[in-house]
């Protein structure tokens, strides 16, 4: 009896002694990650434009296989996004229109690869803005596995798991057809003072529009006796398509001894200098 219990505790062993891989999601890439870059950080594919190219870049320190793929994202009102398991009314994706080469890459630590996309948009396509977003996941390093055949690191009884962290990333590749824009406007601002912390000023970005808006924000302090003073920056701001709005927070921290007071706050949401650097929006807050 004790021999047979002991081999099941060893099958239940060699069972549970699995290499689990977890995937870091880093939705949306906005500069260079630890072990890859990416540019451009998205691709827009508009008027008759059928192809397009991006870099990927293999910035660690051994070699690293890439595989490549198209998933579909769906962004909170707080820009989180998630997964897309049942569409919801006004989603469009643009997986079907897409094709890609390679799907699998190995680079040498500093190596790079281009990765062309191109559009193919079926007849009778509806006028509007399609997005879907290219992921690239990092793969398990075979030579550096853990087997469960191998791994001795646990005693009799006892449950082995090996976790192997994953770097990966994923831009949005969108596709405008036909006759698309959007407007945006800035509302509800708020501007809260905790204790011991910076100043926070939260606002709302409401879109509209069949398609969606990326730029850069701007908050800038004028005093009513001074000049104006750029104290709180983000770069990369988007509200996809279908959402209609977006609720952001930005912390003050860039006063220079400044107070905020008497004077006005400035917000300013541009689009990004290579989209043309146009004004989207533009509001202004009058502190006491």
């Amino acid at each position: 009896m004790p021999h047979a219990l002991n081999q099941k505790n060893r099958a239940m062993n060699f069972f549970h002694r699995l290499t689990l891989f977890v995937l870091l999601l880093l939705l949306p890439v906005s500069h260079a990650l630890a072990e890859m870059m990416l540019y451009p950080t998205r691709i827009v594919f508009a008027g008759n434009q059928r192809a397009a190219q991006l870099e990927l870049i293999n910035n660690g320190t051994e070699s690293a296989t890439y595989r490549i793929s198209l998933v579909n994202r769906r962004m909170s009102e707080t820009g989180a996004f998630s997964g897309i398991d049942v569409p919801l009314p006004g989603e469009q994706f643009a997986e079907d229109m897409l094709r890609y080469s390679p799907r699998q890459v190995t680079l040498a630590p500093g190596a790079g690869q281009a990765v062309r996309i191109m559009v193919r948009k079926p007849a009778n396509l509806a006028p509007g803005e399609y997005r879907s977003h290219m992921l690239f996941a990092k793969q398990p390093n075979p030579e550096g596995r853990t087997s469960v055949e191998s791994s001795n690191a646990t005693a009799d009884n006892e449950i082995g798991i090996t976790l192997t962290a994953l770097v990966g990333a994923s831009i949005p590749v969108i596709v405008r057809h036909g006759n698309t824009d959007a407007s945006v406007a800035l509302t509800h601002l708020d501007l809260r003072r905790p204790a011991d912390k910076a100043p926070v000023l939260g606002f709302v970005m409401e879109r509209s529009g069949n398609q969606s808006v990326y730029g850069d924000l701007t908050i800038s302090f004028t005093p009513y006796s001074g000049s104006e003073q750029v104290i709180a920056r983000a770069n990369g701001v988007a509200i996809y398509t279908p959402n209609p709005l977006r609720r952001a927070s930005i912390s003050l921290g860039q006063l220079n001894g400044s107070r905020l007071t008497n004077g006005a706050l400035r917000v300013t949401y541009r689009e990004q200098a290579e989209d043309g650097g146009a004004l989207l929006v533009e509001t202004v807050l009058q502190l006491p």
